[in-house]
């Protein structure tokens, strides 16, 4: 079951935005969430994860303390809520799900269930 990325949009730099990562009609239950991003020409890159019933979500330094990883477990829904946009945030972002261990949390080879992703739009 694919995961749907939503949210995305053109804001300018300093501005904010709040993705939401929803599966519909499974839980989340057991599994990390995992938010990355990919450029034309260029690898999938790592953002953030957690797993659903963790509270120690892990960031890749380019967005820590900018961006942060949220639940609402009555909405079965992720968030990437991410504040002080830059113009190099530009990026299509998907969430995805795996099980592996922590240390391998940002491995995009290790998730499955990729959706389309949402345009997220940083202008200078």
């Amino acid at each position: 079951v694919q995961l749907q990325a939503s949210g995305g949009g053109l804001v300018q730099a300093g501005g904010s935005l709040r993705l939401s990562c929803a599966r519909s009609g499974l839980s989340f239950d057991n599994f990390v969430i995992g938010w990355f991003r990919q450029t034309p020409g260029k690898e999938r890159e790592f953002v953030a994860a957690n797993r659903w019933s963790g509270t120690s979500p892990y960031y890749a330094d380019a967005v820590k303390g900018r961006f942060t990883i949220s639940k609402d477990s009555a909405r079965n829904t992720v968030y990437l809520q991410m504040n002080s946009l830059k113009p190099e945030d530009t990026a299509v972002y998907y969430c995805a799900l795996s099980r592996v261990v922590r240390s391998s949390w940002h491995d995009y080879n290790q998730y499955y269930s990729w959706g389309q992703g949402t345009l997220v739009t940083v202008s200078s």
